[in-house]
């Protein structure tokens, strides 16, 4: 009993994450992302998601770039702050068939041969979605 009673805790706070976007994020969201350095003025968020809080997770696509951030707040060390424009991007695979403690996610590949992920939950179609728009950007804009 407490197995499942685990288990639906932990997917109704994974459920309570939400896709947002330029419009739906509070600005001071927007600040606490333009201090690490992944998000200039004239960039607009098309998609983000959190799978924690905005200031502690955060994977997004912009007019301009894809960037993933991690941040620890007991020890920075422990940080990952990962981006790419999109003319450095030779490649982005989504994975949506992922274990039920995992979000499904897009692995980007750079021109050097890095990768990171970009993750998102939700609805299925909300995913799909996420996908949809981050490969229509990239292509549209990798030039």
């Amino acid at each position: 009993m407490r197995k499942y009673l685990f288990v639906f805790l932990l997917l109704s706070l994974i459920s309570c994450n939400q896709i947002e976007n330029n419009k739906t994020l509070s600005q001071d969201d927007i600040k606490f992302i333009k201090t690490l350095k992944i998000l200039e003025k004239d960039e607009t968020i098309y998609k983000f998601y959190s799978e924690n809080t905005n200031e502690t997770a955060g994977n997004f696509f912009t007019n301009k770039r894809v960037a993933s951030y991690w941040i620890d707040k007991h020890n920075s060390e422990k940080n990952e702050i990962n981006f790419a424009f999109y003319n450095s991007i030779i490649k982005i695979d989504t994975i949506n068939k992922v274990g039920l403690t995992y979000c499904p996610y897009a692995l980007i590949t750079r021109n050097d041969g890095s990768t990171f992920k970009l993750s998102v939950e939700g609805k299925k179609q909300e995913v799909k979605s996420f996908f949809t728009d981050l490969l229509f950007h990239w292509r549209n804009n990798k030039k």
